[in-house]
């Protein structure tokens, strides 16, 4: 066996600066992911062979009863999964150390790509590693909990959309393009506000809270983020309705006067979607006397690829489509910046689901993980573990 020493604390320099140059780079390996995830204990774990690092992995450490803890590497470990002897050392020398804490297993998702595809190639084959590694991995007795396909049967979602660089003026379908077209038309726009914008975001995700029936982060959880990650981008989408309602007003009089002239077919129909959109519009001035806020988005950039992590809208304005000149906006700054790849987040395996209904709109690409692994180092509180898990999901369920 070659020459490893297993390190239970690297530098923030030295962790950061080889997650960030690995090709399984993940924004959830970063050091400071364990300040967001603060109610866990965090070890950041490390390979070093002839002085030089070889592997890290952020461990993330959660309390249970009687003294118990469980650990987990969320997108993690980092390291040449290919190379079976790294992988059986990394696994057995962190085991050791989960034995001292009385851990009952060690929970992990890598952040492996096994396929990338569109949507018009969802019969990719995968990629020639995905069998060594899976093999390597289950060498170590760690349990694949499978090619899951539901973003609820994980942590993490294991499918991903998202963009590489492009142009998006091509990209984009014709359809997206007119719904960021009427967006414009309407005017809205779309601003980065940084942390002051925080309370106007905290207000659109509640609003998203409820029309989902989910929970999702509070005020202060988004004020973390964006201090731990000056890469952190906060973006809100503002309309003055009023302003649009004068619009339309004087539109009405142009296109009055012209009928009025003589018989105009294409007058009277743009007339007749005016009077929709007045009709519209009037209660949302009611409500909505100021410029206000209506859609919101906040991505973070780590490594070579920029993640959105939470993105919501106010149903009000559904009509102005301001979620497609968002992600328009955050997907071009993110291009600005040498982004690679831009994930707009998990969806359901088989597309289904209402965000790959949306996310599909931009053409995007489709990135599919290895999924997760059980590592259990207490085997007969494991066993007893996996046996309640399906009654403590129906009990939260119930309390939600």
């Amino acid at each position: 066996m070659k020459d490893y020493q297993f390190h239970t604390e690297v530098s923030k320099e030295e962790f950061d600066r080889f997650v960030q140059n690995h090709r399984f780079c993940n924004l959830l390996q970063s050091y400071d992911w364990a300040k967001v995830k603060s109610n866990w204990e965090a070890l950041h774990t490390g390979v070093y062979q002839d002085g030089k690092l070889q592997a890290v992995g952020l461990v993330l450490i959660k309390q249970l009863p009687l003294s118990f803890t469980m650990f987990y590497i969320p997108k993690g470990p980092i390291l040449d999964f290919e190379d079976a002897e790294m992988v059986k050392f990394y696994f057995q020398a962190l085991k050791k150390v989960a034995m001292k804490r009385h851990c009952i297993f060690i929970k992990f998702d890598p952040g492996i790509v096994i396929r990338e595809f569109t949507l018009s190639q969802k019969d990719a084959p995968l990629f020639d590693y995905t069998k060594t590694i899976l093999d390597n991995i289950q060498a170590v007795h760690a349990r694949h909990k499978g090619f899951t396909m539901y973003i609820e049967e994980t942590v993490q979602p294991r499918f991903h959309m998202g963009l590489k660089p492009c142009d998006l003026d091509e990209h984009l379908p014709k359809s997206t393009k007119r719904s960021i077209k009427k967006a414009t038309k309407k005017n809205v726009v779309v601003e980065e506000v940084g942390i002051k914008g925080l309370p106007e975001f905290a207000q659109i995700m509640h609003m998203t809270e409820e029309r989902k029936k989910v929970h999702l982060r509070t005020e202060d959880y988004f004020r973390l983020l964006l201090q731990t990650y000056p890469t952190a981008h906060l973006y809100l989408a503002y309309v003055d309705p009023l302003k649009r309602k004068k619009e339309l007003l004087q539109k009405k009089k142009e296109l009055e006067a012209i009928i009025a002239q003589k018989p105009n077919k294409k007058a009277e129909h743009e007339l007749l979607q005016n009077q929709e959109e007045l009709t519209s519009i009037q209660k949302v001035c009611e409500k909505y006397p100021h410029k206000t806020a209506i859609a919101g988005g906040m991505m973070i950039g780590y490594g070579k690829e920029y993640e959105m992590l939470y993105a919501g809208s106010n149903d009000d304005f559904m009509n102005f489509r301001p979620q497609y000149l968002l992600y328009a906006r955050q997907f071009q700054d993110a291009f600005e910046n040498q982004a690679e790849f831009v994930t707009m987040g998990g969806v359901d395996g088989d597309f289904q689901d209402g965000l790959s209904e949306f996310k599909s709109n931009f053409a995007p690409y489709i990135r599919e993980y290895i999924g997760e692994f059980d590592l259990s180092v207490h085997r007969v509180l494991y066993a007893l573990a996996i046996k309640a898990m399906p009654l403590a999901k129906k009990m939260l369920k119930r309390k939600t």
